[in-house]
């Protein structure tokens, strides 16, 4: 691809805007930990939330969903829309509990959630299992969709490509620590959004193409894998029903609550955890996961997959793609290098706005995972394990430390990985399991440290296993009987431990609910020993039913937006207008309801600042 001078001044202006800001809040970052890793715990929920959209679009992202597209049509998308139930439940019935839990990291949840070794051990594991290795192939798979990019775009090897945002990444994650991730995240968002909004635009508007109405028909003439009907928003039941159950019916069914994967994690968790954490009330933390969904779910997807579809006409088959760069390395050549490969017809100029949106779709999801397993591996190991004495100097230089080696660690990851979808498929796999015990260990006191232990071993195993004899060939099977079994046997194996493994101590447990006052009759135990009253509960906890409204509503109002969006884009009308008024309808509920959670919170809740021992 030709990238000329103008596009080159593009490209670095548009990331100069996004990095310069974040050099003048590195001096705040450095007075400590909790500026570092959590900001001061003071951001507001609309930098919050913006930032946690910014960090899921990532350079892989849009690949991902191209590669969805070309193999399993619109509607294998619901492997990842299916999270919405996870991640509204996480904003009326966890983003406040956790914001109350005064923690640096989700991680230190642990100690005071659960007692004794286990709970220390859960912790420190976790702090490397995560911080390190899993940390470590999330940003590899972003990494490779870089690759990938730099090598259609520029006809760079993998390491060059690693090199250079490498240099780039690690040096503003150790510089700046939180408040430069947020700052930086906040600008890449709106630069990146128009960045492949042009490429959607310019992607219709190719004489191959004819505009959104050719591509409707050109793309409704072809037939996918198993007759897939690629421009379904739903899966086809009467034609491939394998397809329907592992694209619609096992995400909707068990998928959202029985997988952990970052970003859509059961209970929320990781850098979600960390953005509510340093949100400055349960309020902002409330609002910022609910803009969060929104944006994640309902602004950015079409642009994505209207390019997908439109690689489906210029791109039918890999080998068309491979004939177009013949330079390519072919073990790089998938389904998802089609969306970068659909980038060499912008023209002047939105090159270079290309450029920089990719730069900065990299940046700010690599940022933010460096900076999230840095938390982990210095505040929720090493100072929990090894250095407990340190000055918080010590600790900022250590987090330095972890951020430029967690880069190190996960480029290697990248020489072995193939593409995107694969690495997908690997997370959910091996996080199968795990996602009920998350949800519940905020609502059910017999939840124990070995718990979570037995839940991590026994979901591991059971996928290695499963990837092990598939790979021998002694055990084929489909993707969707290996997760319910996975799912079954982890959820018996903690359920065990819940009854006959050792219990948390009771004082950490009447503690944990005096200070998190979490709802419904899970505790209520635990409430008469901690010699609460009922009407004391009932109004420092939260109002259970009211949360369950909301999060209907909250489902309803995305998911029409986002099939608003859709039909309307396809010129299908009448179903766009009924999807609309679904969503104002759910809309106005959401609204209300919101409102009365608010209104509650202030006149009655928790004092959060004092919670938090601020």
């Amino acid at each position: 691809m030709q990238v000329t001078l103008i596009d080159w001044i593009i490209a670095i202006v548009a990331v100069a805007i996004c990095f310069v800001p974040a050099l003048f809040v590195s001096k705040r970052s450095s007075k400590n930990t909790s500026e570092f890793f959590a900001s001061g715990r003071s951001v507001p929920w609309w930098l919050a939330g913006l930032s946690m959209v910014a960090t899921t679009f990532s350079s892989d992202t849009p690949n991902l969903v191209t590669d969805i597209v070309r193999r399993n049509g619109v509607a294998g998308n619901w492997v990842w829309w299916a999270f919405v139930l996870t991640g509204i439940a996480t904003v009326f019935f966890y983003a406040r509990l956790w914001r109350r839990s005064g923690v640096l990291t989700d991680l230190e949840f642990y100690e005071i959630r659960y007692s004794g070794t286990a709970a220390a051990a859960v912790r420190g594991f976790r702090a490397v299992y995560l911080g390190l290795l899993f940390n470590c192939l999330i940003m590899a798979t972003v990494n490779l969709a870089a690759c990938k990019i730099a090598a259609v775009l520029f006809g760079l090897d993998r390491w060059q490509t690693l090199l250079v945002v490498g240099l780039l990444n690690v040096a503003f994650a150790a510089h700046s620590g939180l408040w430069g991730v947020l700052v930086i995240d906040m600008i890449q968002f709106f630069i990146k959004m128009t960045a492949v909004i042009a490429a959607a635009y310019f992607a219709l508007t190719l004489p191959q193409v004819g505009g959104l109405s050719g591509m409707v028909e050109k793309v409704s003439a072809m037939k996918g894998p198993g007759g897939i009907d690629y421009l379904n928003i739903l899966p086809n039941f009467s034609n491939n029903w394998e397809i329907a159950v592992a694209v619609f019916i096992m995400p909707i069914a068990v998928q959202w609550w029985a997988v952990w994967y970052p970003g859509a994690e059961p209970g929320g968790g990781s850098y979600i955890a960390q953005r509510m954490l340093a949100s400055k009330s349960e309020k902002d933390s409330l609002g910022a996961v609910l803009f969060f969904n929104l944006a994640h779910y309902v602004l950015r997807p079409w642009p994505w997959i209207l390019v997908g579809l439109c690689s489906l006409i210029i791109y039918p088959q890999l080998s068309d793609i491979q004939a177009a760069y013949p330079h390519l390395d072919p073990s790089l050549i998938n389904h998802d290098i089609a969306f970068p490969a659909m980038l060499k017809f912008l023209p002047i100029g939105f090159v270079g706005l290309m450029v920089g949106g990719l730069v900065a779709a990299n940046s700010s999801t690599i940022l933010t995972h460096l900076n999230w397993g840095a938390s982990y591996l210095v505040h929720d190991f090493y100072r929990r394990f090894i250095k407990k004495d340190g000055t918080e100097k010590h600790y900022v230089a250590m987090g330095r430390l972890a951020t430029i080696m967690l880069f190190f660690v996960s480029s290697g990851v990248v020489f072995v990985l193939d593409s995107a979808k694969d690495a997908f498929d690997i997370i959910l796999q091996v996080g199968a399991g795990t996602g009920l015990l998350y949800l519940l260990r905020w609502y059910w006191w017999r939840i124990n440290a070995w718990c979570e232990v037995v839940a991590m071993i026994s979901s591991f195993v059971v996928s290695v296993g499963f990837i092990v004899l598939g790979r021998e060939g002694i055990l084929t099977m489909e993707s969707a009987p290996k997760l319910i079994l996975t799912v079954i046997i982890t959820t018996v194996c903690w359920l065990i431990a819940a009854y006959f493994a050792p219990q948390t101590d009771r004082h950490t447990l009447i503690d944990f609910y005096k200070k998190v006052h979490p709802a419904g009759p899970g505790w209520e135990v635990i409430r008469k020993e901690a010699g609460v009253s009922k009407e004391t509960a009932r109004l420092h906890g939260d109002n259970i039913p009211m949360a369950l409204l909301g999060w209907v509503s909250g489902c309803a109002m995305t998911w029409s937006a986002l099939f608003t969006l859709g039909n309307f884009l396809y010129g299908r009308n009448d179903y766009g207008f009924g999807l609309l008024i679904v969503f104002i309808v759910s809309s106005l509920t959401l609204l209300k309801v919101v409102s009365r959670l608010w209104a509650a919170n202030s006149s009655g809740a928790i004092d959060q600042t004092a919670n938090a021992g601020e």
